[in-house]
């Protein structure tokens, strides 16, 4: 029953968005570096910077940084003076910035074709929509939940407009684990490359360098963050499994 009403709420945030974020828009010079973003699953700011990675088909190191994190939080206030999220840093130009509207005209100038799509610079219609998904899926990826860090961050393909994508981003967040981002929205040129990587087009995919696991399925994913990584759960020391998980999510 959990599990149905998790995807439907997901889905429900989706329309809320209007589906925005399913397909690679324009796009413009690509970084040498990717792009880093302080950020937690659960902020509707947050939500419209991602949308801005998928739209612009741009890779990412994500930290995640829920309300009572012991990692990430404080390093963005040394960083930049605050805990305020999403908070970009570009190491190609060495910009680093807060604010969602700033951050996604930047994207778009350097990464993009200039313009910042309606449905990202729409004013209240935006804003209102952005904290719509978020109201949806209340609480989840928000608040931080007790995990042992990975030595090495994990590697998910996801797009931000995808219901089963989101349920897996909740878990990192809620767990802090870092991780780098491939974007893979319809469009994007890495799909195929993906393809070749996970066997087909489904969506989430994620990989543990740490423990030698790849799986897709969002149930699945999400059973292992917990098991691995959660303080109640984490396996013996020095464990490895290689799982290879073919799933339904797109």
């Amino acid at each position: 029953m959990k599990r149905t009403f998790d995807v439907l709420t997901s889905m429900l945030a989706t329309v809320a968005r209007l589906r925005y974020a399913q397909r690679v828009g324009m796009i413009g010079p690509r970084p040498e570096q990717p792009l880093v973003l302080y950020e937690f699953e659960g902020c509707p700011f947050c939500r419209k910077v991602r949308e801005a990675l998928t739209v612009l088909d741009l890779e990412a190191f994500i930290y995640p940084c829920p309300k009572g994190g012991p990692r990430f939080r404080a390093e963005v206030k040394s960083r930049g003076g605050k805990a305020q999220f999403p908070y970009l840093l570009d190491p190609n130009t060495g910009v680093a910035m807060y604010e969602s509207d700033a951050i996604t005209r930047y994207l778009f100038q350097r990464y993009g074709a200039g313009t910042v799509p309606f449905l990202l610079s729409a004013g209240v219609l935006t804003t209102a929509t952005l904290f719509a998904a978020s109201a949806l899926r209340p609480g989840r990826g928000v608040f931080h939940r007790p995990s042992h860090p990975p030595a090495t961050p994990l590697e998910l393909y996801s797009y931000e407009e995808s219901p089963f994508c989101r349920l897996v981003r909740e878990a990192l967040a809620e767990l802090e684990i870092p991780y780098y981002l491939h974007n893979v929205a319809k469009g994007s040129p890495r799909r195929d490359a993906f393809v070749t990587r996970s066997g087909k087009m489904l969506t989430p995919y994620l990989v543990d360098p740490n423990t030698g696991v790849a799986m897709l399925e969002s149930a699945e994913i999400i059973s292992y963050l917990r098991e691995r990584y959660e303080v109640q759960g984490r396996r013996t020391a020095g464990e490895r499994t290689v799982i290879v998980v073919r799933g339904k999510d797109q």
